[in-house]
């Protein structure tokens, strides 16, 4: 016990101090969490818990939180609008991908068959951790590219059912048929939505609303964590991931009051957990290994990410633009966590030779290390390449500007905003991150520019510190909060105006503070009885 406590110790103070560091250096505090791992194995000769399956189950949980969380961002209504991105483009993307490494693996380099299937199933996912906690924490999940990214990370991780199904088939050398294990998984997942969406929803919202009104945050806190913990640990009892449980739990709250409060209670435990699985991947790198393979390690993951990013960008292109296809490519180029599931299924049934799997999970484990590095710049290579105008911003430019208008989305509304301010005669920029409407913008001479108000760098460039006001029409009412929160963020010293279209979206940005909320629907009624009065009453003559 008291050598367990020492680890603990050790493994929070290595991380604090290198993230410390690493984050003076703009570097992931992911890179730190993995090296810690690496550190504390062989500072405490502790290789031999590699293969614990009481560690494997404590990091998991990282990601259990995470896609609690990433489900508060997508309630049933806004995952029915996002059936093209999760089932057609996750589909797509999953399948595609597992072909073409299979064919690469096993037609060009002689791999056996089951080893072969294995490692295109395992090398098609990408990793939900990197991404989605990136995409999330720089509000990118809200821009097209990232839509399109989380709708195929929720369907891979959905994907990671089938796929241990095939795993269990296969080992099992044809005992059970395929068909009735597909009819077991199939009762069984009615089972767990079932229980999830009729009775879970119920008891969620009524123990939420209980701990709410006790006005004691422990209390309302615990009943979080039992929520989270219950619907994984179902999930993982009827045969499905931990994660998949905490994803439909996050999207029945989503359609509760409390979705907000949820998300901000739950962050630390989502990030201490999200560091101990990262920590527990540090802690399978076999350095001596990695030093005399380290060419063909390197080697495998350029191939695997130009590949990736390749048919992942072919098939986007077919229905999304250039820009967004190859961000979405290059965002789930690397290679997933859930590979070291499919992995050690693998092993245990000895589907796959050790040295051979040892060689791909230090290839999944280096995937994951270089991703935080090139993630983040994924919109000034893009920029870069795509060579489109109006996507560079002339910072130098707006270096001396002041008492600018920020109009920011230019759709139906946003239109009609510009037309006026043109009719005054008041200067103002038309900010979108539809290249569509900032082409139509620049086509009618407008100074418009693509980007999301959402990042901290585009504030800045615009120089909204020193605008006379920031007028937001964008429709989506999670990019309008994510808009929001960020310009306030940014600057207390500023006019903020919002349109909003319904009673939910107001009560959605009524904790924010904005200035002035425009309710389209009340803005047309007093409009309408402002028109009646002007008018010229008749009178009946009859």
């Amino acid at each position: 016990m008291d050598s367990t406590l020492l680890y603990i110790v050790m493994a929070l103070g290595v991380s604090t101090v290198l993230n410390l560091f690493l984050r003076r250096l703009g570097v992931s505090s992911i890179i730190g969490y993995i090296i810690t791992g690496t550190i504390l194995v062989y500072a405490f000769d502790l290789r031999y818990l590699n293969d614990s399956h009481t560690l494997e189950y404590i990091g998991e949980f990282g990601i259990v939180f995470l896609m609690f969380t990433i489900g508060l961002e997508i309630s049933l209504a806004k995952m029915g609008s996002m059936k093209k991105e999760i089932f057609l483009n996750g589909f797509m993307q999953v399948g595609f991908t597992a072909l073409v490494i299979y064919a690469i693996s096993h037609y060009i380099f002689g791999m056996q068959e089951s080893s072969a299937l294995i490692l295109s199933l395992a090398f098609a996912l990408s990793s939900t951790a990197v991404v989605l906690s990136y995409l999330k924490s720089s509000k990118e999940i809200y821009s097209p590219y990232g839509q399109r990214a989380t709708g195929i990370l929720i369907f891979q991780d959905i994907a990671v059912i089938p796929i241990l199904i095939l795993l269990g088939f296969l080992t099992t050398e044809g005992d059970q048929s395929i068909v009735i294990i597909l009819r077991d998984t199939a009762i069984s997942a009615v089972v767990v939505i079932g229980l999830l969406f009729v009775v879970g929803k119920r008891v969620m919202t009524w123990l939420l609303k209980f701990s709410a009104s006790s006005e004691v945050d422990e209390l309302f806190m615990g009943s979080v964590l039992f929520i989270v913990v219950s619907a994984s640990l179902l999930a993982s009892f009827m045969g499905f991931t931990h994660s998949l449980g905490a994803f439909v739990a996050g999207m029945i709250i989503a359609e509760t009051k409390y979705h907000h409060k949820v998300e901000v209670d739950i962050a630390p435990f989502k990030d201490i957990l999200l560091g101990t699985f990262f920590i527990i991947v540090g802690m399978k790198i076999d350095v001596v290994f990695f030093m005399n393979n380290i060419a063909l390690v390197v080697g495998i993951f350029a191939l695997v990410l130009v590949l990736k990013t390749i048919i992942i960008y072919v098939l986007l292109r077919i229905t999304s633009q250039h820009s967004t296809s190859l961000k979405t490519a290059l965002a789930l180029s690397q290679v997933g966590e859930f590979s070291f599931v499919i992995f050690a299924v693998a092993f245990s049934a000895n589907l796959l030779e050790p040295e051979l799997g040892a060689l791909f999970i230090l290839v999944v484990i280096f995937s994951m290390m270089v991703t935080p590095f090139f993630i983040t710049r994924i919109n000034a290579i893009v920029d870069y390449f795509t060579h489109e105008e109006y996507m560079s911003l002339d910072v130098t430019e707006f270096a001396t500007r002041e008492n600018h208008v920020i109009v920011c989305g230019y759709s139906v509304v946003g239109k009609f905003v510009a037309e006026h301010l043109e009719m005054m005669d008041a200067p103002y920029i038309v900010i979108d991150n539809s290249p569509k409407h900032v082409q139509e913008a620049i086509d009618k001479g407008l100074e418009a520019y693509l980007g999301d108000m959402s990042k901290l760098s585009m504030l800045e460039a615009l120089h909204t510190e020193s605008s006379s006001a920031v007028i937001v029409t964008l429709d989506n009412i999670d990019k309008k909060r994510a808009v929001c929160e960020a310009v306030l963020k940014h600057t207390k010293n500023i006019n903020l105006i919002a349109k909003v279209t319904s009673l939910e979206h107001k009560n959605t940005l009524k904790d924010l503070g904005v200035d002035v909320i425009v309710d389209g629907k009340i803005e047309v009624a007093r409009v309408l009885v402002e028109r009646m009065l002007t008018c010229q009453l008749k009178y009946n003559t009859k």
